[in-house]
């Protein structure tokens, strides 16, 4: 499945670039252009809500089971500052990286594009991080409510105190644990239904996107885009160097199994799109369930490694667009500011870009930088959703490794649950 699933997507992407290019050729009329893209665009908007409809109660239903599988809250207690350890060190490593790479390259130096007027604005409004807003925010008002509007983090924290509640209950509570594994299942076996929707949806998001940008606005930005890639390729390989050095050789088949996932978060640019089948490939590669279903969810909070290196290097590219000089302090304090604030605003729509508005108004950098980029956000969203999927993948892997419980590798190969 699969495999022929892969091959679909590849296909609907290839179909949607030609498709996308010839609508932007032929359709002179912005208008109409608009009218014919925004009907395309259902399928990808269909195919999104699909996703956000099966992530809540796959995440709480799977770190559930995950907590009362692990038997003691010391065990929980160590898996969760494991992975809070990992996932600053690889913000960190993230953000720097970004940083040292768009000073070499300096993308925006030299730059042949027109700049918007400093005083224009992107219209995005400049989230402040308040560390007593990003606290209360953790702990939900009701479940149904962080149910209903997906907040991944509250579902998290809700599902950890009925995870421990479980184990603390003991064998009373086997009847509850045994309903949400088969809650597990169901949601598994949708999941796949919903999977088979994903070409026709990767094919809406390439031709919107090709034919309300057309294939020249690449050329455009394609020093800027290029660096860029360039930078998160880099980050892919020190994130799965660092996977190999402490893992060891099967490391080296983890972009095998998560292909998939990969490929379906670049092509939608959607990493929630991603989420239930990086759960199900980790799972063949061996990061048990308990280990996974806890990992990833924060992961998806805390751990947005494309997004990361994207602050530092946007940030400093819209800067070196219009001329303005920051030096190493500016630049090692931006990135602290980064750090920080990058954790306060998650699950917010376009997170990246308005972590990035409220770094350039701090600096004093025109917020008008961010129009620059807004053209092409798409394809760098792309990159970045596929980058997120990997550096999380990469820390489900191994804080499974560091606590000794990595099973035997499965087929690569998904085979989707069969109905009784």
């Amino acid at each position: 499945m699969a495999k022929r699933l892969t091959l679909y997507i590849l296909a609907a992407m290839i179909l949607g670039i030609v498709v996308g290019i010839t609508l932007n050729r032929t359709i002179s009329d912005p208008t109409t252009l608009t009218n014919v893209t925004s009907h395309i665009s259902i399928l990808t908007d269909l195919f999104l809500r699909l996703i956000k409809m099966i992530i809540a109660p796959l995440v709480f239903a799977t770190l559930v089971t995950g907590i009362a599988h692990m038997g003691d809250t010391a065990a929980l207690g160590r898996v969760g500052f494991r992975s809070i350890a990992w996932f600053l060190c690889a913000s960190l490593l993230s953000l720097t990286l970004g940083l040292v790479m768009v000073n070499l390259l300096q993308p925006g130096v030299g730059a042949d594009l027109v700049l918007p007027p400093a005083g224009a604005t992107a219209g995005l409004a400049q989230t402040e991080f308040s560390l007593q807003q990003f606290i209360t925010h953790l702990v939900p008002k009701s479940f149904f409510e962080a149910m209903a509007n997906n907040e991944i983090l509250q579902i998290v924290v809700f599902s950890v105190f009925t995870g421990v509640a479980i184990t603390a209950v003991g064998e009373r509570a086997a009847p509850l644990v045994r309903g949400i594994e088969a809650l597990v299942q169901v949601m598994l076996q949708i999941t796949d239904y919903v999977m088979r929707f994903a070409p026709f949806a990767v094919f809406a998001a390439v031709t919107t996107a090709l034919a309300e940008q057309g294939p020249g606005i690449l050329l455009s930005f394609g020093k800027f885009m290029g660096s860029f890639y360039l930078s998160m390729v880099l980050l892919w390989i020190v994130l799965l160097t660092l996977c190999w050095l402490i893992v060891g050789g099967r490391s080296k088949l983890l972009i095998r199994y998560i292909r998939e996932p990969i490929l379906l978060a670049f092509s939608t640019a959607s990493s929630e799109a991603a989420f239930p089948r990086t759960l199900e490939a980790l799972d063949r590669f061996g990061v048990p369930p308990r280990i996974a279903s806890f990992v990833l969810p924060l992961g998806y909070s805390f751990n947005l490694d494309g997004s990361m290196i994207y602050c530092t290097f946007a940030t400093m590219f819209i800067a070196q667009a219009y001329g303005i000089e920051l030096t190493f302090a500016h630049q090692v304090t931006m990135l602290l500011i980064l750090m920080v604030t990058s954790k306060g605003i998650a699950g917010v729509p376009r997170a990246s870009l308005v972590i990035i508005s409220s770094t350039l108004a701090f600096f004093d950098i025109p917020e008008a930088g961010l129009l620059l980029i807004l053209a092409v956000d798409h394809f760098l969203d792309m990159g970045r959703s596929a980058t997120n999927v990997v550096g999380n993948a990469v820390a489900s892997v191994v804080i499974a490794k560091w606590e000794g419980t990595l099973d035997p590798l499965e087929p690569a190969e998904y085979e989707p649950p069969h109905a009784p």
